[in-house]
């Protein structure tokens, strides 16, 4: 079958390509003079600000496996996300600090030089001695969190929870645009919204800024479930919606769209991208009394923690969340919660699944190499996504893993063809 083969040529070229980091000294994989003691190349910031601080470098030390539970990767690809760009100018830049090291309150010692990415597929090279679900040579993906040093790098270490096994039939490219937004959506729809496989049956959902990563991730995870989703978008992103499983698409370039939301019955989940004056009407679109539940994506936790210090911009943020909880309970009986990202590498199993079961198709705006980072993020910039934006930073590992994707496909299309002849024969 064309799934096994792909399975074997896959296990074959992860040995090939691990027994050639090993004839090679993977911890020496820079050629030049300055990078032969356990150097790697990475888009750095030394400061916040615009895209003019990327800067790339070859100076960066190469992680290493620190304790027994972590993953080193080899990245094949990685992408954006609009988190990326607001932390290049400093979002989120102090609770970010402390998370990283809690001793930093004390002290001034500087954050940087700073790697961007949340997104990883690679190649697992190294394991610590009590990891259990990994081996070096193993494809693997995962939403590198925010505390730690990204993607923008030749490698990158994590935590084995944090690691999946990748979709067998994405290349790293594709791959590389599911990670985030799918433990971001999965955190807020079921933590925040109650909602799971066996819960969101029928359930009606609405989905602000549904052509953005996540927004294409959610609508294609809550089909999968069972789930009436509803998306906000504007015209010209309304077949990308439809085509990931829509049934119904707000056009709000069309009109006001709180009005056409008037007309179609009320919601039992919303999942809120965009924030800000939306959320001032769209609580209405909820059933009254119902267990309905609000969810928002944007909150002013970080926002608060940068402009008024970390215990100041806590307790603002505290306060406005159990405000608007208790006003939305005792108004309407809705529940109202803030979604946040949350590591998850089990998480990622289960839409492994349902990626290589179909359920689940990346979404790929646009691609760069790893020498055009600052194009990438400045694509991002421009706003209006439809999908994700990619970066391939091992260019020829990346080009044969899609041959071998393709070929699958193509294997598998024929043998499926196949299929009636043979019945019609017999």
């Amino acid at each position: 079958m064309a799934a096994t083969r792909l399975l074997c040529l896959s296990y074959a070229r992860a040995a090939s390509s691990s027994k050639a980091l090993g004839r090679a000294g993977w911890r020496n994989v820079c050629t030049s003079p300055s990078r032969l003691q356990g150097c790697m190349s990475a888009w750095v910031i030394d400061q916040y600000g615009t895209n003019g601080v990327l800067k790339y470098t070859e100076e960066i030390s190469i992680p290493t496996v620190s304790s027994p539970q972590e993953v080193m990767i080899k990245v094949h690809a990685a992408s954006l996300n609009p988190l990326d760009v607001s932390m290049r100018g400093g979002y989120g830049a102090k609770l970010l600090k402390l998370r990283r090291d809690p001793l930093s309150v004390m002290d001034s010692d500087s954050e940087f030089p700073l790697i961007l990415g949340r997104d990883v597929s690679g190649v697992v090279v190294d394991c610590g001695s009590e990891v259990t679900h990994f081996a070096p040579g193993d494809e693997v993906w995962a939403a590198v969190p925010p505390w730690k040093q990204g993607s923008l790098a030749e490698f990158v270490t994590l935590t084995e929870y944090e690691v999946s096994h990748k979709p067998k039939l994405l290349s790293h490219t594709e791959a590389a645009s599911i990670p985030y937004v799918a433990n971001t959506a999965l955190s807020a729809l079921v933590n925040a919204g109650g909602l799971c496989r066996d819960s969101a049956s029928n359930k009606r959902v609405l989905i602000t800024g549904g052509s953005g990563g996540v927004g294409t991730f959610t609508i294609q995870l809550l089909k999968a479930w069972g789930a009436n989703v509803t998306v906000t978008c504007s015209q010209n992103a309304e077949g990308l919606v439809r085509g990931l499983g829509a049934d119904e698409v707000v056009d709000y370039t069309a009109g006001d769209a709180a009005e056409q939301l008037e007309m179609m019955e009320k919601f039992d989940v919303i999942l809120d991208s965009v924030g800000g004056e939306t959320e001032q009407w769209v609580m209405g679109k909820l059933k009254p009394w119902s267990g309905a539940k609000y969810v928002t994506l944007v909150t002013p936790l970080l926002h608060n923690t940068d402009s008024m210090g970390l215990l100041d911009g806590a307790l603002s943020a505290v306060f406005t969340l159990n405000s608007k909880v208790t006003q939305n309970m005792i108004s309407s009986g809705i529940f109202y919660r803030w979604g946040f990202y949350a590591p998850d590498g089990p998480a990622l199993d289960e839409v492994s699944k349902l990626v290589d079961e179909g359920k689940i198709l990346p979404v790929v705006e646009a691609q760069f190499p790893f020498t055009q980072v600052p194009q990438a993020f400045q694509k991002l910039e421009e706003g209006h996504a439809r999908g994700k934006t990619v970066v391939r930073v091992a260019e020829e590992d990346d080009r044969q893993a899609e041959e071998l994707v393709q070929n699958s496909r193509t294997e598998t299309a024929e043998s499926e063809q196949e299929v009636p002849k043979t019945a019609k024969q017999h």
